[in-house]
Parts: C-alpha cells; structure tokens; sequence
C-alpha cells in the first residue's frame, strides 16, 4: 500500500470524478479522451503549474506546501476529510515504508468500565482495522449474534466489522440499505490507510475484501473517504425485526472507538432494542456467557 501510489490514484480519481462544466470550463464541444478534468485545468484552478501538479500526481515531487495541498483540495471540492485525508497521503508518501505489522490491539480497563456502563445501549470497540476488540451483551446480539460472544478476547479470532459488512450473509441482509453502510465502511478504511499506510496487517485485509468481493474491489477503486461519526441506518434483524438506529462512533485514544447504537425515545426501535435485551438476558440466564466482550489487558 505505497503511499506515493495511493496518492496519485487519489488525485487522478477525483479529478476525473469533476466534468468541466461544473466549474465553469468551457468545452466548446470538444470531444475529450479522458473523463473529468485535465491536469492542465486543474492546475489553472490550483493556481500551481501543470508540470508541478504532474509530478505530484506521479509521486515524483513530495514536499507539497500545505498552502498547495489546500489548493488542490479545494480546487477538487474536497470535503474537509477528504482534505486531511489529502495530507495525510502527502505526509505519508514523504518517508520510506517499512511494511510493519503493529502488536495486537487490546482495550484497557477504562474502555472494559465504559462498555459495562452502557449495558442498556448496543455497543462494540473496534480497532485501527475494524476488529472487534470488545463488545457488550447488546452490541454481540444486535451487530452478530451468529458469532461466538467471546470471540474479542482471542485475538486470533476476532471478528471484523469490514470482513463481516462484504463476506458473511447474516451481516449483510441485517443493512436493509446495503450499500449505504458498505460505503461507509470503505471510507473509513480509506481514512485509515491514508493515516497507516505502512501497516502490513491492514494491507492484507484490503487485499483479501478486494479479491473475495468485487463490490468491495469498485468501491475501494473509488477513492471516496468518509469520516462516520454518525449514521442511521435501518436494520432487519431476525430475532426482532425492523428497526432504525443511530450509530455514534465515540473516539477511545489513538485507533480505538466506541461504536454504539441509539434509538429514538418511545419508538418501535427502542421497543425492539428492549425486546432483545430481553431475549439475550433469558439466553444468558439458561447458561450462555453473561458478558460477551473483553477483558482489560495490562499495559
């Protein structure tokens, strides 16, 4: 996952995702050979030269201004993380790679308090690449209930909500709108590997999704980025039924998050969410693992 190579593929994509008369370019009917812009007219509205803009899109000038980057962002109507995504390839594409494969992700004890609080709401942590590190008895019921509940405490087994989104049945028919949510998790990934690029575990798990999914392998070619603070999204699950929920992405420290999902007061989908506490509290009472999720690692 070269950082000069991903760069590059970043900016020609958008710039071939921008038509011309959009931005006031006159065509004069022309018949053009390539679709979107020209690196010629995108450097005009850069305000840089066409042969600088060039070498930056082959990864052959690395020490952009970040004056110049925002230029270029917004000369590609980026939104504000698309931007930083933007600096983040260029910052990354600057130094050599090293292929590394960090150590294995573990919550801390704060993290383990926080998710026993939120015993009534539906929550997971995940990790840099998606991994599910932990989870509560609602979050394992809503998200994969299908899966073992205390697979987060083997690291070599751990789910990953990316694998789970583009590879396994259950997950994909719980998203009524599919789509939708497998674009928000590519983005994300997007996101992740513009600030990672030198992270050999993420590399493989692209890798894999684009081989074994060919929806995975169009939307990642895409380029878009997407920062999933919150989203709604209605579910079809097969214990309760339709619901729609809110899911918050709550920031835990460096790659760590907090994902959790809320319903409105009063509603159906809250009516639904107290039903399967219900139902996975029996299961619970009749001998299943009373909390799914993770246990603190000393650090």
């Amino acid at each position: 996952m070269n950082a000069q190579v991903q760069l590059g593929d970043f900016l020609r994509t958008r710039r071939s995702q921008l038509l011309p008369e959009d931005l006031g370019i006159p065509t004069y009917g022309e018949r053009r050979r390539v679709p979107g812009l020209r690196r010629e007219e995108l450097a005009l509205l850069a305000g840089v030269s066409s042969s600088y803009y060039t070498r930056l899109e082959q990864g052959q000038s690395l020490n952009a201004s970040p004056e110049v980057l925002d230029a270029i962002a917004r000369a590609l109507r980026l939104d504000e993380s698309e931007r930083l995504h933007l600096h983040n390839l260029a910052r990354s594409a600057k130094g050599p790679g090293r292929g590394r494969r960090p150590a294995p992700e573990h919550v801390t004890a704060a993290t383990c308090q926080l998710l026993d609080a939120l015993a009534d709401v539906p929550a997971i942590v995940t990790g840099r690449r998606s991994d599910v590190l932990a989870w509560n008895r609602l979050g394992h019921a809503l998200f994969a209930a299908h899966l073992d509940p205390g697979a987060p405490d083997r690291p070599a087994e751990r789910p990953n909500m990316a694998r789970l989104v583009f590879l396994d049945a259950h997950t994909r028919d719980l998203y009524a709108d599919w789509p939708s949510k497998a674009r928000a998790v590519v983005g994300n990934l997007r996101l992740v590997a513009g600030r990672h690029p030198d992270d050999a575990a993420l590399h493989a798990l692209v890798g894999e999704l684009s081989a074994k999914s060919t929806d995975f392998a169009s939307m990642w070619a895409d380029h878009r980025v997407k920062a999933c603070a919150v989203a709604s999204y209605g579910m079809r699950h097969p214990l309760v039924g339709q619901l729609t929920v809110t899911q918050q992405t709550l920031g835990q420290g460096p790659d760590q998050n907090i994902v959790v999902a809320t319903t409105q007061a009063d509603s159906p989908a809250r009516a639904a969410l107290a039903l399967l506490s219900q139902l996975t509290a029996r299961g619970t009472a009749q001998g299943d693992p009373a909390r799914p999720g993770a246990r603190a690692e000393a650090h």
